[in-house]
């Protein structure tokens, strides 16, 4: 999944346990811009680096997973967390525009091969 926004936030790397660390952030985007939404992501592990390049401010596209897990609580209920994992951060600069590939010189003047336009009469295929 992806998403375009304006960063709202930069935390810290948090060393959650002596393998694993995680860094979160707050994404601003608006659907309508009436009406902006602040989102928070986690990126985990090496990851959290990639937000080293960035300020608050920056207008990005992030690459995300949706993740869910279920837990049972000690009381007998049942709860249920969700995480957006960030995997990929581009800067909204460096975003590629698709567009159609100039055609190269000489392209539009192209003749078929000579041989195409040989005599019918020596093609030997019945059809």
């Amino acid at each position: 999944m992806e998403v375009k926004g304006k960063i709202a936030e930069i935390f810290q790397t948090q060393q959650v346990t002596d393998t694993f660390k995680k860094r979160e952030f707050v994404l601003e985007f608006a659907e309508n811009p009436q009406y902006p939404e602040f989102v928070k992501f986690e990126m985990i592990q090496d990851k959290c680096g990639l937000l080293d390049n960035y300020q608050v401010g920056n207008e990005i596209t992030i690459s995300f997973n949706l993740k869910g897990r279920k837990w049972n609580d000690p009381k007998g209920g049942v709860k249920y967390f969700n995480t957006l994992q960030a995997w990929r951060i581009q800067s909204g600069a460096s975003q590629t525009q698709t567009s159609t590939p100039a055609p190269q010189e000489g392209m539009d003047q192209m003749e078929e091969p000579g041989w195409i336009n040989e005599d019918e009469k020596t093609d030997d295929l019945p059809f």
